[in-house]
């Protein structure tokens, strides 16, 4: 009797929990702020389950938006918020799966039930070999993995986030090459030696030239090789900030993250046999052999996974510049008198640019060199050093400080621009824009990737008609930012060859910046690029102090050293992990 009224009772507390935990039909929407911008959430519930989610958002393709979609399958699938976020996207992972809880909580959720963690995946040691092994799934990384796919090998990426392209996804995307048939159609006379000579000066002549002129010769090639993936160029030449010429060749559409998508339809043709990919899985020591490097450990959320490598193992983890104490700790170069501390923000993803693959290959007994050669960019956001809105590449933009005045030539290498933005007062400046670089503000901008309709509704841009109203919007003196654009529309109009500070129309789009609207953007310095690395050769193998071959290991892309010198030159970044990823794919799916 007693155990049938325990039976009934047990039945009518399961009946009354899963009648509590029942949702009430309809939509749910609730709108919260993003990385990028606001999100908008729109949970829909049908038979008291979750039917959908529908997301209106401006989050980065390849870092938010994936993060977006991978939350929104693992919602539905579990019926529950109680999912982990994915690493690289933190902040969107954390306001999306608040926004659905709060949904969920108005159609009545029980959250103890709705927010219920996901059991954790198992967590039994995993051992798979292959003929290379990747650590890092970046930009550099998937160069490297298509190259030593075509190169016949079997291939296993280990990647720390959750999701393959790193930084390369939140790039401006420029790729310098020299000679090319997009030059050529407009009238631009370049070479891979003018290329190389560039390089070798904006990096202050202290690069290797042997890297430096595998980089200026194999970049038209790169830029080829990728077509050939179906990458469609901005036939649209620009130059980056910083590129020192016009050689900056811009993906269609723009941003690094048509490079990520290119790379990873090229893979998605090799199955399961030729490709593994182990995201959430950071590496924790490459494993060497009778001095020769042989395979990489790593934790996949606790469980432990060892990739055995047969030919070799390609280190391209990317750099350093959002791991604050180490770069402060190298920073006794050109930078030494800045103070590079978390004041100062990064423009890569945090959680990638820690240099954790700098530390692994010292440990396996390379050399790094270069480490205090560290890029402070222009063009940062203020507060987070992102860089979200209208972009300091291209021509025709002004660089105006609080009192109203130009200060630089708009046109100088990186590290001139942020030296002087640093000279000024309170360390920022105006970046401003006019039609000439938005004649619609509908289009996607080739360089910010984004639409200027985009940026408004950010907030993170402000509009003009005309430059009255705009000195009132920045608080300067309107005859003062007059005069200001005049000094740079003189130069641009050719009634002066050049002006007090150096700069030069010599461009084919440098023109008088006279009608509005006019676009203004308050900017920062931020790092954006840590130049120093592991010690390479011209075949990316990875060397020790001594100069030497460590068998078995090689590293490509802002993991590496000697390329770019004391500063990269803009737009060089792109074409570093397309040259040398490829080559490193290739040498080590050879064994060479």
């Amino acid at each position: 009797m007693f155990k049938k009224l325990a039976l009934i009772s047990a039945i009518s507390v399961a009946f009354a929990a899963n009648a509590c935990a029942a949702l009430k039909d309809g939509e749910y929407t609730e709108r919260v702020t993003g990385h990028n911008a606001p999100l908008t959430i729109t949970v829909k519930v049908a038979d008291g389950r979750i039917a959908s989610i529908t997301t209106k958002d401006l989050e980065s393709p390849g870092v938010g938006k994936v993060a977006i979609a991978k939350l929104t399958k693992q919602v539905i699938d579990n019926q529950t918020v109680g999912v982990d976020g994915v690493s690289g996207a933190t902040i969107t992972s954390m306001q999306f799966l608040g926004a659905v809880k709060k949904c969920l909580a108005k159609a009545g959720a029980d959250m103890n039930v709705y927010a219920k963690k996901v059991p954790a995946a198992d967590k039994k040691p995993v051992t798979e070999k292959a003929d290379v092994v990747i650590v890092g799934g970046g930009g550099a990384g998937l160069a490297s993995a298509v190259s030593a796919l075509e190169n016949g090998a079997n291939v296993i990426i280990i990647e720390k986030l959750g999701f393959l392209g790193g930084s390369t996804n939140v790039c401006g995307g420029a790729l310098n090459a020299g000679g090319t048939k997009y030059q050529e159609a407009l009238g631009i006379k370049d070479s891979p030696n003018n290329h190389f000579e560039n390089t070798m000066r904006g990096g202050h002549d202290v690069s290797d030239p042997k890297l430096v002129r595998v980089l200026a010769n194999g970049a038209p090639d790169a830029l080829k090789w990728l077509e050939g993936m179906g990458l469609k160029v901005n036939p649209k030449v620009g130059a980056a900030t910083g590129a020192l010429f016009q050689r900056s060749h811009y993906p269609d559409p723009a941003g690094g993250n048509t490079y990520v998508v290119t790379l990873e339809n090229a893979l998605a043709k090799y199955g399961p046999d030729r490709l593994k990919v182990f995201l959430e899985a950071p590496a924790k020591e490459l494993i060497v052999k009778n001095g020769r490097v042989v395979g990489v450990k790593a934790n996949q959320k606790g469980k432990p996974i060892t990739a055995l490598a047969k030919n070799g193992v390609i280190v391209t983890t990317g750099g350093f510049g959002s791991n604050v104490e180490f770069r402060q700790k190298v920073n006794t170069g050109v930078w030494k008198d800045a103070d590079l501390g978390k004041q100062i923000g990064c423009s890569n993803i945090s959680v990638a640019a820690q240099g954790d693959g700098l530390k692994l290959a010292q440990k396996a007994g390379a050399e790094l060199i270069g480490l205090s050669d560290i890029q402070v960019h222009p063009n940062g956001s203020p507060g987070t050093g992102l860089m979200l809105d209208i972009k300091t590449s291209g021509r025709n933009r002004l660089f105006i400080n609080t009192n109203g005045d130009r200060f630089v030539d708009e046109g100088a290498p990186r590290d001139v621009l942020a030296r002087a933005v640093f000279a000024q007062p309170g360390s920022t400046y105006w970046l401003v824009q006019n039609v000439l670089r938005y004649p619609d503000e509908s289009k996607i901008d080739l360089l910010s990737g984004r639409t200027m309709k985009d940026m408004l509704e950010q907030k993170r841009v402000q509009k003009a008609a005309d430059l009255d109203e705009l000195a009132k919007m920045i608080n300067v003196d309107p005859q003062r930012l007059k005069a200001a654009v005049e000094s740079y529309n003189k130069v641009a109009r050719h009634e002066v060859e050049t002006d007090e500070f150096g700069f030069k129309a010599n461009h084919t789009d440098d023109r008088p910046m006279v009608d509005g609207p006019w676009y203004v953007a308050k900017k920062v310095p931020t790092i954006h690029h840590t130049m120093g690395g592991i010690h390479i050769d011209t075949n990316a193998h990875a060397l020790n102090a001594k100069g030497k071959i460590i068998p078995g290991l090689y590293a490509a892309g802002e993991v590496t050293g000697g390329i770019h010198g004391a500063n990269r030159v803009g737009g060089n970044a792109v074409a570093d992990l397309m040259v040398f990823g490829r080559i490193a794919g290739r040498n080590a799916a050879q064994g060479k």
